[in-house]
């Protein structure tokens, strides 16, 4: 199987690690990688902020950076959530509304990849600590995802998954909600990071890197003993 591999902006740009580690794992469950290097944002960020007009050429270079009629498999429910469901949004042209049929067919999160269109969970990863699953409104609401997560994590040599109280609400980033209503959104954040505090657990993980980005300021700002983690740097941890 070949798929094409979308690789999201603050994965690229923040944690291009977990862009490696995602590509360990497709070779992992024998998968075939294609990559676009032309490939750039998918116009989630300006869209959220209002500025639609300006999202449209974003989306049609989109849809030509991936011409491919296959899966396209991307460690981010949040992109592949937006791209999915708000593109005809932005233009009602019958050659786009074909092309996003096309990318909506196609585009798939990874942990949802890896469970339901290829029926693995265990990749014999080890990751020896105490983990919690944080859902991100997107991965959740947006794209529908839940159960994956914990399935694969659960599958983890060494890892303990336990659940944090209000683990599906929101952890105050949603884009520039941060920056427009800042002490709104600490207090969600506090409120998220004392939730997996309280849990006993080690690392807060969840399938988003903005999340883990906005969560990861406030545990290092405040020096509290928790750290942030993308589940594929959990699941490609021991393998080869």
């Amino acid at each position: 199987m070949i798929v094409d591999l979308f690789i999201p902006c603050f994965i690229d740009q923040f944690y291009p690690q977990t862009g490696h580690n995602v590509v360990k794992i497709l070779k992992k469950v024998g998968v075939e990688i294609n990559y676009n290097p032309k490939q750039t944002c998918c116009g989630q960020p300006s869209f959220n902020s209002g500025y639609w007009k300006e999202t449209l050429p974003i989306t049609k270079k989109f849809m030509k950076d991936f011409p491919n009629d296959r899966l396209i498999v991307s460690p981010s429910a949040s992109c592949t959530g937006f791209l999915k469901n708000y593109l005809p949004e932005l233009s009602k042209e019958e050659s786009y509304l074909k092309e996003h049929a096309r990318l909506k067919r196609n585009l798939t999160e990874l942990t949802d990849f890896l469970v339901n269109h290829l029926k693995v969970e265990d990749l014999g990863a080890e990751f020896h600590a105490k983990v919690t699953y944080h859902d991100a409104c997107t991965a959740l609401r947006e794209y529908g995802i839940k159960t994956e997560p914990r399935k694969l994590l659960a599958k983890v040599k060494g890892l303990e998954l336990v659940e944090m109280s209000e683990s599906d609400v929101c952890c105050g980033f949603g884009g520039t909600f941060s920056v427009k209503m800042e002490p709104i959104s600490i207090a969600m954040v506090e409120q998220k990071v004392q939730h997996a505090l309280d849990s006993g657990a080690e690392y807060i993980v969840s399938t988003e890197a903005s999340c883990l980005l906005n969560i990861d300021g406030y545990i290092k700002r405040n020096n509290l003993p928790i750290k942030s983690i993308h589940i594929a740097d959990i699941l490609a941890s021991g393998i080869n």
